[in-house]
């Protein structure tokens, strides 16, 4: 299949971060030459404790700032909703966006999940996403702007643009842009108009308040950043300032998971004629920690918590209001946490241990059970960066073998050398995934999966970042064929070797099976045997719409025990499911994702038309957004009635026709056969008088196979057959509905009307 434009751009754009991303890792050995591996902990180390505090407590208020974006969007749509419902979705979403990158696509579906089950309409979400993108970038412009023009910074040769030596051009351009934003609020009233998009604009009150929001967030972000470096006379910090901006502006373009190593190259080469290059990254390896994981991991042990706590007490109203978002969250927030645990293995892999931990364990630990749980701890990191995708899609597998890995990586990250800081992050991963069983329950296989691009590339950075890191820790050392067989307490450089060759090893057969995994097959019309399953689980489900999938136009997507399925068409890149899957409901969630799979690897959009209320939260689950198209009538049928006022009409139409001499019957599916000519004759009428021809997909047509299932009502005038309707009948008698409609043009007036009272009085009957 022919990859469309979006997907290639998403792939070339990936690509070329992927490069960049191997760049930097270049400009980082250039610039480190000189230095060691141990030079960079011993800076880590130096970092004092109230320093450490400050950076945290900078931390929590830059958070608490970004929570005033929403705030700002929501005061902006004038929607009223509580202050702790938005600095939730906030905290949450930017948690998530700053851990990823991506951010307009991490952070929109946490808002998105959120915010719809708080009552904003899809369009309104747009609004608040968009509206957050431009507070972030407005504080772009003006603090950029001010600093570059206050403090401008002359680029190094490695940096050193065609057309600026320095960032005084830079930001006077910001500041023109700030100013005509804050003028355009001030004196225009129409919506500004972006092709088809209609943007208005916010008032200039509004506007000043983006300014200044935006700006101190950005203040507090770069101050956690330097309190954790070396104090020096020669780096102010509104010279500090424009450094981070310039770097964070370069991590978000490069597209790379939390813009890792672009941004950290950028800070190393801008900063280093200030400060020694170990002692900036010894503080940037502190900061990823403070401002990023320490986040992430609250976000998810309170998660786990709630989890934990909606199990053991059931909080009645409370639980299932909260429950709606923490079934939809948690997976995504236990997926990321996994994902960074098999990165802190994989990269502790290739690190140096702690040698006088490694002389104490090796007193009482043989030397092969070292080698091995080095070796070991490496390939689980590998499988838990793997595993993070087939959770994030709720794999029960995953899930399983997540805990199962997590509890081996424990075990072997203190067995290796006594990495006891690393066993705790892992327990902690263990504990918040434990009670979260109940969000993992899709019976599939991980190799079916599709990993986007975005999951490779972040893969590949991780191996890519923690091989340029094992050469760093070990450049001193002379590589020989001998390195590899060389098996010593102290022979950290052969360990890393053997643990690089595993996770490569390890990825390259994981590539390998899935690439030999069978290539997906396009829909086709179903025989008549599939139309026999689905005609099996329609009776026995008793869901009456599913009866469309006996039409035969429609492909079906049974599960692998044949008893549920789901009805598609395609149209275009749209693959559109009608209705709700057709099973029990642990069938239906299954389908649901395995349709969506299905989509994903033909690069199609999954559209579901027609469905319930009851199965909302897994289309949620699924990344979908709703519109509503329309609404369904019903009658109950134990309180319809012709007696009293409110029947009177109906009365009057059903003793008007009488006497026309119109009478109704109800044929059973076995005679239907030998009344389809007259049947034929009635349809071929109607469509001639209404000037169209049969719609098909989620509407019944005339199909002699598809008739013959069915009862068939009919009216008869004088013994001939004028008007008639195919009936569905729900299991157990609960419900009764119509389908194919079709009556003669010469028929009397109010026949059609005349019709359903009589279907609903013998229904009631």
């Amino acid at each position: 299949m022919r990859m469309t434009r979006q997907k290639l751009l998403s792939v070339v754009g990936l690509s070329l971060g992927l490069l960049l991303f191997s760049a930097m890792l270049w400009v980082l050995h250039r610039e480190l030459q000189q230095y060691h591996y141990h030079d960079i902990v011993s800076q880590v180390e130096a970092i004092s404790v109230w320093r450490l505090a400050l950076a945290l407590l900078l931390t929590a208020l830059n958070y608490l700032v970004l929570t005033g974006y929403d705030a700002l969007a929501v005061r902006y749509l004038r929607y009223p909703l509580r202050y702790g419902k938005i600095a939730f979705a906030s905290f949450l979403g930017y948690v998530f966006s700053h851990n990823i990158g991506f951010a307009l696509l991490s952070s929109a579906s946490i808002r998105y999940r959120l915010y719809s089950t708080w009552g904003l309409s899809t369009g309104e979400i747009a609004t608040v996403v968009a509206f957050t993108g431009v507070t972030f970038w407005f504080g772009v412009l003006v603090l950029g702007g001010v600093v570059f023009v206050w403090e401008p910074l002359t680029f190094p040769s490695a940096l050193r643009l065609p057309f600026f030596h320095s960032l005084h051009p830079l930001g006077i351009i910001f500041l023109i842009l700030v100013a005509g934003y804050l003028l355009c609020s001030a004196i225009r009233t129409t919506p500004l108009k972006i092709r088809d998009w209609e943007v208005p604009l916010p008032p200039v009150r509004l506007a000043v308040a983006q300014a200044v929001l935006s700006s101190l967030d950005w203040a507090l972000a770069a101050g956690v950043l330097y309190v954790l470096l070396p104090t020096t006379d020669s780096l102010s910090y509104p010279l500090f300032l424009g450094i981070y901006i310039l770097a964070q502006i370069a991590g978000v373009s490069s597209q790379i998971p939390g813009g890792l190593g672009v941004f950290e190259t950028i800070v190393v080469l801008l900063l280093s004629p200030q400060l020694p290059a170990p002692a900036i990254l010894g503080s940037l390896v502190v900061y990823r920690g403070v401002y990023y994981l320490l986040p992430l991991g609250v976000a998810t042990v309170l998660l786990a918590i709630h989890a934990l706590s909606h199990k053991k007490e059931e909080l009645s109203q409370l639980a299932g209001v909260f429950g709606r978002w923490v079934s939809v969250l948690t997976p995504h927030f236990l997926a990321l946490s996994t994902f960074l645990g098999g990165a802190v293995l994989v990269v502790s892999g290739t690190t140096p241990a702690i040698h006088s931990r490694l002389a104490w364990l090796s007193d009482f630990l043989p030397l092969p059970v070292i080698e091995l749980s080095h070796f070991l701890g490496s390939v689980v990191g590998l499988a838990l960066l793997i595993l993070a995708r087939g959770l994030q899609q709720r794999l029960d597998v995953a899930y399983h073998a997540a805990l199962l890995l997590l509890t081996a990586g424990i075990l072997f990250s203190l067995l290796k050398g006594f990495d006891y800081e690393e066993a705790l992050i892992l327990t902690v991963l263990l504990g918040a995934l434990l009670p979260c069983r109940s969000y993992f329950y899709r019976r599939a296989s991980l190799l079916s999966e599709r990993f986007t691009p975005g999951w490779i590339v972040a893969i590949a950075v991780v191996l890519m970042g923690s091989i340029w890191l094992g050469l760093f820790s070990y450049k001193q050392v002379e590589y020989a064929n001998e390195s590899w067989w060389q098996f010593a307490v102290s022979g950290d450089a052969p360990r890393f070797l053997r643990a690089t060759v595993g996770v490569i090893g390890g990825a390259l057969i994981f590539a390998i099976g899935r690439l030999v995994c069978p290539t997906p097959v396009l829909p086709k019309p179903p025989d008549q045997q599939a139309l026999e399953y689905a005609r099996t689980v329609i009776n026995r489900s008793g869901a009456i719409e599913a009866q469309l999938a006996l039409l035969g136009d429609k492909a079906l997507l049974f599960n692998e025990r044949g008893t549920a399925f789901l009805m598609y068409g395609v149209e275009g890149r749209s693959w559109v499911a009608l209705g709700d899957p057709v099973g029990c409901p642990h069938e239906q969630h299954e389908l649901a994702w395995k349709f969506r799979e299905l989509c994903d690897r033909h690069h199609a959009w999954p559209v579901f038309y027609e469905v319930g209320q009851e199965l909302l939260p897994l289309y949620i689950d699924l990344g979908l957004t709703f519109l509503k198209l329309g609404e369904q009538a019903r009658v109950r049928l134990a309180t319809f009635s012709l007696k009293g006022e409110a029947g009177k009409k109906f009365r009057h139409t059903v003793n008007h026709l009488d006497k026309a001499g119109c009478t109704f019957s109800v044929i059973p599916a076995a005679a239907v056969p030998s009344l389809l000519t007259e049947l034929r004759l009635v349809s071929d009428a109607w469509l001639v008088e209404k000037h169209t021809r049969e719609k098909g997909f989620s509407l019944g047509f005339f199909a002699p196979d598809y008739l013959q299932h069915f009862p068939v009502g009919i009216i008869r005038l004088d013994g001939r057959i004028v008007a008639f309707a195919n009936l569905w009948l729900g299991a157990e008698k609960e419900e009764l509905s119509p389908d194919l409609m079709r009556y003669l043009p010469s028929a009397p007036a109010g026949l059609m009307e005349y019709l359903f009272i009589q279907l609903m009085l013998w229904g009631q009957r």
